[in-house]
C-alpha cells in the first residue's frame, strides 16, 4: 500500500531520476537542488519501508518497488494530461464557419432552437444555414459546399454517414370543418377520392405517403406538390385539399383550432431525420460539437415530433 504522503511531485521526482539516471541530473531537469531530490527520496524510502533506487556511486538503478511506482506515474500523469485536455477542448471558443443544409420543415421547427443554443454556446462559430430539398442536400455533401446537413432518412450515399435523431409523427391535417375532421375515427377508407396536397415526388416524407396509400390502394387525387410546408398548411386551411405532414408543423395551428388533425387508424406514420456528414476518420469538430449539443437538448424535439394520444 502507497504511503497517505506520496504526492505527485514525488512520483514528478521518480519519473526525472529514471529518465537522467542519477539525481543531480534530475535535479537540473526539474530546476531544483540535488539535495531536495535526495531528501525527497529518502522521505519516501522510510514511509515505503523498501528502497525505490540503489545507489552505486554517482549512478542509481532503479528497484521493483521504484520501478512500481514510475509505472505508476505514467499512469497518473497521462490520466492528467487527458482529462486537461479535454476540459481545455470543451472550453476553448469554437472559431470558423459550419455550413449546414437541411430540409424545410427542419429549417422552421428545429434550427430555431437548436442555432440559438449554438450561438450561445460556442459565441465564434460562423453559421451558413441552407434550406434545400434531400438531392440539393446529398450533393451540397459530397462537393464539400456543405458541413453537415439534418435530413429525413434514410438516404443512399455511401460516401456519407447517416446519424439517426429523431423520428417525426405524420398525422393527417384538413380545415376544421372538413368532413373528416367531424368523424370520431379516420379509416384509409375514409380518404378515398379526396383531393391531396403533397410533398414533393422523390422526397422520402412523400414515398412513405405513397407506400401507405398503395398498401391501402388509395389512388390520391393530387392537386398540388410542394416542399414548402407552409403552403401545404395554407392550402389545407383554405379547403383545397388535405394532407399528410409532421405533427410539429401543424401543432400551433391545431391549438389554433385553424386546422383540424388525426391519426389514421390502423397506421402509424413516422419518418425518420437524422445527421449526415461526409466520411471521415474524425468529423471536424465544429461538426462533432453541434451533434453533441444536439444530444444534450433532443428531449424537447423529442416532445415535440409526438403529437398527444388523443389525436
Amino acid at each position: 500500500m502507497y504511503p497517505a504522503a506520496m504526492d505527485l511531485r514525488q512520483l514528478e521526482i521518480i519519473r526525472a531520476i529514471a529518465d537522467t539516471g542519477s539525481f543531480t541530473a534530475a535535479g537540473e531537469k526539474l530546476h531544483v537542488s540535488q539535495s531536495a531530490i535526495s531528501r525527497q527520496i529518502l522521505v519516501l524510502e522510510e514511509e515505503l519501508g523498501q528502497p525505490v533506487f540503489y545507489r552505486i556511486g554517482r549512478r542509481v538503478r532503479i528497484t521493483p518497488t521504484g520501478d512500481s511506482l514510475l509505472q505508476l506515474s505514467h499512469r497518473v500523469f497521462q490520466d492528467m494530461d487527458e482529462t486537461i485536455t479535454g476540459i481545455s477542448d470543451k472550453r476553448e471558443t469554437l472559431h470558423g464557419t459550419l455550413r449546414l443544409v437541411a430540409g424545410m420543415t427542419v429549417c422552421l421547427y428545429v434550427f430555431p432552437s437548436l442555432l440559438a443554443e449554438v450561438r450561445r454556446v460556442f459565441p465564434g462559430l460562423d453559421l451558413k444555414i441552407t434550406v434545400g430539398g434531400i438531392e440539393r442536400s446529398v450533393a451540397m455533401l459530397r462537393s464539400g459546399a456543405a458541413d453537415l446537413g439534418l435530413v429525413t432518412l434514410p438516404v443512399k450515399a455511401p460516401e456519407l454517414v447517416s446519424q439517426p435523431v429523431l423520428e417525426e409523427e405524420l398525422l393527417l391535417i384538413t380545415y376544421p370543418a372538413h368532413p373528416l375532421a367531424q368523424k370520431q375515427r379516420i379509416r384509409p377508407v375514409d380518404l378515398h377520392g379526396q383531393p391531396f396536397i403533397l410533398f414533393e415526388a422523390g422526397s422520402v416524407t412523400r414515398r412513405l405517403v405513397d407506400q401507405f396509400c398503395a398498401q391501402e390502394g388509395i389512388e390520391p387525387d393530387i392537386v398540388m406538390e410542394t416542399e414548402n410546408v407552409e403552403i401545404i398548411k395554407a392550402m389545407v386551411h383554405f379547403g383545397i385539399g388535405i394532407s399528410i405532414i409532421p405533427w410539429q408543423a401543424a401543432a400551433a395551428e391545431v391549438a389554433a383550432r385553424e386546422l383540424f388533425c388525426s391519426r389514421i387508424e390502423g397506421h402509424a406514420l413516422w419518418r425518420q431525420t437524422g445527421w449526415l456528414f461526409p466520411k471521415t476518420s474524425r468529423p471536424p469538430r465544429p461538426v462533432s460539437e453541434l451533434i453533441r449539443l444536439f444530444g444534450e437538448i433532443s428531449a424537447r424535439f423529442e416532445n415535440e415530433a409526438r403529437a398527444p394520444e388523443n389525436y
